[in-house]
């Protein structure tokens, strides 16, 4: 029978300093700030009467006393200037802080506060001695590994030995890396040290209270081996692993590692490493004990009220210990919905959700406001189509949040017939890695078929569809394409004239139109514009149906290549006039000189264009643009981004990247000329083709691609508008925020968008918002730093892309896959962006990006190859790519993990690969600068 061991329960007062010293069991979340979040953790596992070794906290006053006066404010300030990428000079600041700690003393009473301790726990008992960083073992980010531990210390000069150790390894220059990645201020870390017995493990190991692979709440991972826990989470052995059901306690998985290295303590202090010989094929660990392991996590999970990582060891006796704990950062929250007085009916079993913001290129979260005006829209949409909503500011029932991103659920549509027949073809053009998904959970028997008639479906779209006279706009399409065109253009003109706002309107009246707009008028927009490019679209295919075997693979796209009417080719290129037109004028160029390489360059160019100081072909040629064009923004779906208008820094960014083009052959309205010019003569070649079987056949094939260049230039106008709409919610939105902000509710104007509409009422009724902003502006900046968003979602947690055998290239070791997007091969520089903002692209270089939306579009002008995660052959990077004739791969996994800056990389946009020429350098840094982590670094 497995042995329970006992709670630690002390017997003895901590010591007579407690400002000093703490004993483990009166320490708590409450104390972080003193202990750090090791200790604290540890605490809270005793308080929830879980096995915890005994042991005690030196507390985080010790260590800025002992380091008073050494030096350090000068390194804070030194750290606090330098740039997240610059490793050596963030390196050379570590090893120099690192130094002063070294070399302060222990002050007398610190040293006999440990001392004293540390006999509490016996004479010469063995002990671990671990950092416990006030930055460390948070919700939000785990510091996993970047500070030092000690195993086996045995003696209070050891101890203390340690101690300073610990207190130095605050200074390494992976923690150093990894604060400054992470944003957090030098001097707003310190840390406390734990000295805790030493468990004499005969095995050891760690313990997800949730599946850190699958996302799956309902699995406890289990990795084991014998001796110290040091060989599992170093990476030293490869270690025995369990899956473990939570919910019906059967072991679903086991796999017996190899286990080749055991790490035991050596006797008088410190560890040695042992190879072991022979197969080892028997697990380390019972299933009694496997189960036992897993109920003491879930005890933990439910004290803390989150899933936990934790470590763990069993003794010779058969008892098992817990020696930490600490959330699990890498899970994506679960999706949750925003729930009203008027509550929606609760879902049963196991839901889809869709990710819509990746599906709009977009990875980063969107704010409050950005999420209150689309839980608006897609109320607007849902009552459109005669579905019930109670609470429209709530959202319809599909709407959900997750990590301050949109997902809708898609659970009707995967259990429909017509929904899997129509669905997934649609995002095989627009997101192919999230058709793919969805498909894979087809088989499930969750998901099974429970709706197979059309009429439910089209009970909801007729509707739409009639009230937008769809059928009489393709009809007008098909037969008058140029009237066609005129309609959506004089569409166009009366949606603008509804966003303006009446001239001298109250806070509560800009606020009621901002309704008005998210909640009525913009939503017909698609149903006005969107037949149109999708008539377009599907001309093309019937061309192809028409052509037979004449049209050879890839002999379509083609013709996809520089099309009119497409509403961010013709921003693109209205930008490129205007750097050629400063190209030209001397004086307006030499503003420029460096700004392509001093990042404070730009910065003075915006500061010079707000004050009107720039040469007359800049200042006006700028503010041409805005008046068109200022409405767009990356990120622009977010009501919270800043438009181009607010902010002109990317924008002139953009113009300083334009001006380093040297080859005219390269210039970008060459280019779109030629693909015209292309696309037409590939035209003729089909309708050529087309005619030989005969004049009819002919004659449909060209009005057929004809309409498609006429019309697939449109898919970005809807868009288009809907951005329009946007920043002009987004301007009275800022004006109602000038007016809280001089009403002393908010701090600053654009403190607005970290509200949603109903609170901005509150607002302007009288409530304070400043405590709820600063909440919510520290919620947005921790969510900016997730890099991994699923594409698909279920309710509890899964990410059924992870359950996905294989990878990108797994089938040719070497080369990624993706969807093709635009024809050509290229070999080019890799430029991995993650963010457009302030970013620099060699001309000819290849562009590789997580997503794009049309904010990122002036970058492709000077690209010489596109590669993204994210998106299908219809996605706007895709369509972009093509009408400027440069290859693109899209949808491919893991690409700015997998390709570095620097890389020479192939690209095939027929084929669909990407193939970089030379491995990945090890240890070289992801883009973004964040320091790698090791995968069992702790």
């Amino acid at each position: 029978m497995e042995q329970v061991p006992v709670p630690y329960e002390p017997q003895h007062e901590p010591g007579p300093r407690p400002g000093l010293v703490l004993g483990l069991e009166l320490v708590g979340a409450e104390l972080l700030s003193a202990v750090g979040g090791k200790a604290s953790n540890l605490g809270e596992l005793l308080r929830a009467r879980l096995p915890v070794p005994a042991g005690f906290c030196l507390t985080t006053q010790a260590y800025r006393r002992a380091t008073l006066g050494a030096g350090l404010d000068t390194v804070h300030a030194g750290l606090a200037a330098a740039a997240p990428g610059d490793l050596p000079g963030l390196a050379g600041l570590a090893a120099t802080a690192r130094r002063l700690v070294m070399a302060a003393d222990i002050p007398a009473d610190i040293a006999e506060a440990v001392r004293e301790a540390y006999a509490a726990l016996g004479t010469d008992t063995p002990v671990a001695v671990r950092s416990s960083a006030t930055a460390e073992d948070l919700p939000f980010a785990s510091f996993a590994g970047q500070q030092d531990t000690f195993l086996n210390v045995v003696g209070a000069d050891a101890v203390l030995a340690a101690v300073r150790q610990c207190w130095a390894s605050l200074w390494t220059d992976r923690a150093v890396s990894y604060r400054a990645t992470q944003g957090i201020s030098p001097a707003a870390v310190s840390l406390a040290v734990v000295v805790q017995r030493m468990v004499d493990a005969a095995v050891a190991g760690v313990l997800f209270t949730a599946n850190p692979v699958t996302g799956r709440r309902h699995e406890a991972v289990i990795d084991a081996s014998p001796g110290l826990g040091e060989a599992v989470v170093s990476g030293a052995v490869n270690p025995d692993h369990f899956v473990i059901d939570s919910a019906t306690r059967r072991i679903l998985e086991r796999r017996i590692g190899s286990k080749a290295v055991v790490i035991r303590p050596f006797p008088g202090g410190g560890t040695e490493r042992t190879a072991r010989s022979g197969a080892n094929q028997q697990p380390c660990v019972d299933d009694v004990r496997l189960l036992g392991l897993e109920l003491l996590g879930r005890r933990a999970e439910v004290h803390f009220g989150a899933p936990q990582d934790l470590e763990w060891a069993i003794d010779g006796g058969g008892a098992a210990w817990l020696t930490q704990s600490r959330p699990i950062t890498t899970l994506y929250p679960l999706p949750e919905r925003r729930e009203g007085p008027e509550r929606a009916p609760v879902r049963v079993g196991t839901r889809v959700y869709l990710c819509f913001s990746l599906a709009q290129g977009l990875t980063r979260p969107l704010t409050p406001m950005g999420l209150a005006g689309f839980r608006l829209i897609a109320s607007s949409v849902a009552r459109a189509a005669h579905f019930e909503v109670p609470a429209p500011l709530d959202g319809p029932a599909p709407y959900v949040q997750a990590g301050q991103r949109l997902f809708f659920d898609l659970t009707p549509v995967v259990r429909s017939a017509v929904g899997r027949a129509v669905v997934p073809r649609v995002f095989d053009v627009m997101e192919a890695r999230s058709a793919a998904v969805l498909r894979q959970l087809f088989g499930d028997p969750r998901f099974s078929v429970t709706s197979r008639s059309p009429w439910r479906l089209l009970r909801h779209i007729g509707p739409v569809a009639a009230r937008a006279r769809v059928p009489e706009s393709l009809l007008r399409a098909l037969f008058r394409p140029e009237a066609a065109l005129r309609r959506a253009e004089r569409f166009g003109e009366r949606f603008r004239a509804a966003l303006v706002v009446p001239a001298g309107s109250t806070a509560v009246q800009r606020l009621d139109h901002v309704e008005r707009i998210l909640g009525r008028e913009l939503f017909p927009v698609v149903p006005n514009i969107l037949p149109l490019p999708a008539l377009g679209f599907a001309l093309l295919a019937a061309a192809g149906r028409l052509l037979g075997p004449a049209a050879a693979p890839g002999a379509l796209q083609p013709v996809l290549r520089g099309l009119p009417n497409n509403v961010t080719t013709e921003m693109d290129l209205a930008l490129w006039r205007l750097a050629s037109a400063i190209g030209a004028d001397a004086g307006a160029a030499a503003v420029f000189d460096g700004a392509g390489f001093d990042e404070a360059v730009v910065p003075d160019l915006v500061r010079r264009y707000r004050a009107r100081a720039l040469p007359a072909v800049v200042q006006s040629g700028i503010a041409g643009f805005l008046g068109c064009y200022g409405h767009r923004a990356v990120a622009e779906i977010d009501l919270g981004m800043p438009r181009w208008s607010d902010d002109p820094t990317h924008i002139l960014g953009v113009l300083a990247n334009y001006l380093r083009l040297e080859d005219p052959g390269q210039a970008p309205d060459r280019q779109f000329s030629k693909a015209a010019r292309d696309a037409e003569a590939q035209v003729e070649r089909l309708v050529t083709a087309a005619g030989e079987r005969g004049r009819l056949r002919a004659a449909l094939v060209r009005a057929a691609l004809k309409r498609t260049r006429m019309f697939a230039g449109l898919r970005e106008l809807p868009k288009y508008h809907i951005v329009e709409a946007m920043a002009a919610v987004r301007g009275q939105l800022q004006a109602i925020g000038t007016e809280l902000a001089a009403a002393g509710r908010l701090t600053d104007a654009d403190d607005v968008f970290f509200l949603d509409l109903i609170e901005v009422r509150d607002g302007l009724a009288g409530s304070p918002l400043q405590h709820l902003v600063a909440e919510r502006r520290a919620a947005y900046a921790r969510e900016l730093g997730r890099r991994h968003i699923p594409r698909v979602l279920l309710s509890d947690g899964t990410e059924p892309e992870a359950l996905q055998a294989g990878a990108a290239g797994a089938g040719t070791p070497g080369v990624l896959t993706g969807t093709p997007a635009s024809a050509g091969t290229v070999t080019g520089t890799a430029r991995v962006i993650l963010e457009p903002q302030g970013a620099r692209l060699e001309p000819g270089e290849i562009l590789v990006a997580p997503s794009t939306d049309p904010g990122w579009t002036p970058l492709f002008l000077t690209a010489g190859g596109l590669v993204m995660e994210m998106g299908g052959p219809n996605s706007h990077g895709a369509v972009v790519a093509r009408e400027y004739g440069i290859p693109a791969v899209v949808g491919v996994p893991d690409a700015t993990s997998l390709i570095v800056t620097g890389q020479a990389v192939t690209v095939d946009g027929a084929a669909g690969t990407v193939v970089p020429d030379r491995p990945r350098e090890a240890g070289r840094l992801p883009a973004g600068g964040a320091p790698e982590e090791s995968a069992g670094a702790r």
